[in-house]
């Protein structure tokens, strides 16, 4: 045990943890003698366990102080246990339909207790990567963005509610880094955790680091991610933080939240979606071409946006007369100016998604971590043909994103980038 109380527990010694705290125990019904436990952490930073006893189950998640798929050479905080086990239950409060709850908190042993997201669940990107397809996806994950974004937003809290949320999520600084170091930073120069499927990509990626535009608009993106606290953002709003049914969405691991744009979550979620559609080519067998899938694809994408758009401005328009501080009733005291205000502020909003997904979409490809979606494909030849259709698309997103006025004009820019 290291001097601050925090020791990294194996299947035996989470056991003798249970019994040792009251809130999880009860889980179990206090019984231990035919507990199951499986450690299923497949992601970058965390253990994570799920117990499942004959009266009860749950997840338990615990923060490493190193990234967990690169090793004790890259150091990580382990405190960004604090600021997920805060944002689930934050967030949950806000949307409880869609995220899990929060059972126990040790905050000494950087370590979460929270409900079992049971079978049939699985992850979106698999279930992407398989052709599934999940008819209220758009809906429910349009739901959980509008209401986490607004009502942690000057939209809806006071600029002393708002400063007071701000500062708490300030000391999630370390994640922040990491994600300004991947996302804006590594991807447009030599790095050596950089890498790409090499050597079909090796001219695309010298490209990204030769592009002088790109770079400009990258570091108005990094400005604003760095910059402005608009709301208790995800973080990491990927397809891998997602689980799903074809009836239920349950979005986990906000380890990366803070105060941030909101166009960083709602572009991360659609910049992924658009992954999973490049990627559907290289999933594509004789007998089943994906063509159909790519088209739901992209309805999911359209839907995921009109549904914010629609939900968003909703919420806004049944509190524009309440605490709000943004746009104080006295001045914005007319219908015509209301929804003058709001045009542009949802405008800005729609290029900060597109610009912040496209980012996204770069780093997948060209940075340290890469998705699923396209390493699944075996063929190196076919999987740099996806890869290189999803890299031009980001490129042109980010660069001429104020050019794009709706959702139908990047599914068109989709499509077209699909052809070449």
């Amino acid at each position: 045990m290291s001097s601050d109380g925090f020791r990294p527990l194996d299947e035996k010694s989470l056991v003798e943890y249970l019994k040792a705290t009251p809130s999880l125990s009860a889980k179990l019904g206090d019984q231990f003698d035919k507990l199951e436990i499986k450690e299923v952490g497949d992601g970058n930073l965390n253990f994570v366990y799920i117990v499942i006893g004959q009266s009860g189950s749950f997840v338990i998640k615990q923060a490493l102080p190193y990234i967990r798929c690169i090793g004790e050479s890259w150091p990580m905080t382990k405190e960004r246990a604090y600021f997920e086990a805060s944002t689930l239950k934050e967030h949950g409060r806000l949307c409880p339909d869609h995220v899990p709850e929060v059972y126990h908190f040790d905050r000494k042993m950087c370590l979460i207790g929270m409900r079992y997201i049971k079978p049939p669940h699985i992850i979106l990107r698999k279930g992407l990567i398989s052709g599934i397809e999940y008819p209220l996806l758009a809906e429910h994950m349009s739901e959980y963005m509008a209401r986490t974004l607004f009502f942690t937003s000057l939209l809806y809290l006071t600029t002393t509610e708002h400063k007071s949320a701000v500062a708490k999520f300030c000391g999630n600084v370390e994640l922040c880094r990491l994600t300004e170091q991947v996302v804006f930073s590594d991807p447009y120069k030599v790095s050596e955790y950089n890498h790409w499927t090499s050597p079909y990509l090796d001219a695309d990626a010298e490209a990204v680091r030769e592009d002088n535009l790109l770079k400009l608009e990258i570091a108005e993106l990094k400005s604003k991610f760095c910059e402005r606290a608009q709301a208790l953002i995800h973080g990491d709003l990927h397809t891998g933080s997602v689980m799903v049914t074809t009836e239920s969405t349950q979005v986990i691991d906000p380890e990366f939240s803070f105060y941030g744009p909101m166009g960083f979550d709602i572009g991360a979620f659609i910049g992924n979606l658009i992954l999973a559609y490049f990627a559907q080519d290289g999933h594509a067998e004789k007998d089943a071409d994906r063509k159909l899938y790519k088209e739901w694809i992209l309805k999911t994408i359209s839907d995921t946006w009109n549904l914010f758009y629609e939900k968003f401005a909703a919420l806004w328009d049944q509190h524009k007369g309440g605490t709000g501080e943004a746009y104080l009733a006295a001045i914005y005291n007319n219908s015509e100016l209301h929804l003058l205000v709001k045009q542009k502020y949802m405008d800005d909003l729609f290029h900060d998604t597109l610009g912040f997904g496209a980012a996204k979409m770069i780093r997948r490809i060209v940075g340290v971590a890469h998705v699923e979606d396209f390493e699944a494909i075996k063929e190196a030849n076919k999987r740099a043909e996806c890869e290189r259709k999803a890299l031009n698309l980001a490129k042109t997103l980010l660069k001429e994103r104020k050019n794009f006025h709706n959702i139908s004009e990047v599914i068109s820019a989709i499509k077209h980038h699909d052809k070449y």
